[in-house]
């Protein structure tokens, strides 16, 4: 199977994921719940880890990188149809996180990584952007950040712990999956 054939992520793979989480009794102060939770997470960026191997390996050509990102964003941020309330918002938890990595990994396959800033400049310009109530803005930043820790720098994890809950933290808890990902890109067993 040449590299252009293989599957990276399917719909069958998230929702294996998503059946395991509405059996789970989740209690997100409970060490194995958030696990499951982080390796949910963790799994999709993996998957666009890979991704963005191959891209920059040159067995997948831009094209080819962009749409196979976009399936996945499509798969893992389609709605989900949890009855638990409680498990539907940590599931919308864990696809907000994967907006930042999907448009990071877009961003970077078609304009390489941000040469202005620093991962923490971008992390600290997007979290004044959301002080102001400028999600767009924030996202943008955290998208440049994102291109450069795909490029080998580092989410400074001082700066992470010292951010407010918000779409930010989110995003950049996303970002942190990505650059493990990066650094590791090893199949989350899902049975794990």
């Amino acid at each position: 199977m040449s590299e252009s054939e293989e599957t990276f992520y399917t719909a069958d793979r998230w929702q294996n994921w998503l059946d395991r989480v509405a059996e789970e009794d989740l209690d997100p102060e409970n060490e194995d719940s958030a696990r499951l939770l982080l390796n949910l997470q963790d799994d999709t960026a993996i998957a666009i880890a890979k991704i963005l191997a191959a891209y920059d390996d040159d067995r997948l050509s831009e094209q080819e990188a962009t749409d196979e990102i976009a399936d996945i964003r499509d798969i893992v941020l389609e709605d989900v149809d949890i009855a638990d309330e409680e498990k539907a918002m940590l599931i919308d938890g864990v696809q907000t996180s994967q907006v930042c990595v999907f448009y990071a990994a877009e961003e970077y396959v078609v304009g390489g990584a941000a040469d202005e800033g620093t991962v923490a400049e971008y992390v600290e310009a997007a979290a004044a952007a959301e002080a102001e109530e400028d999600v767009d803005a924030a996202l943008g930043y955290l998208v440049q950040a994102g291109t450069r820790i795909i490029d080998g720098d580092e989410l400074p994890l001082d700066l992470v712990e010292d951010l407010e809950y918000g779409f930010v933290s989110e995003w950049v808890n996303g970002l942190d999956s990505l650059q493990s990902a990066m650094a590791d890109p090893e199949v989350v067993e899902e049975d794990e």
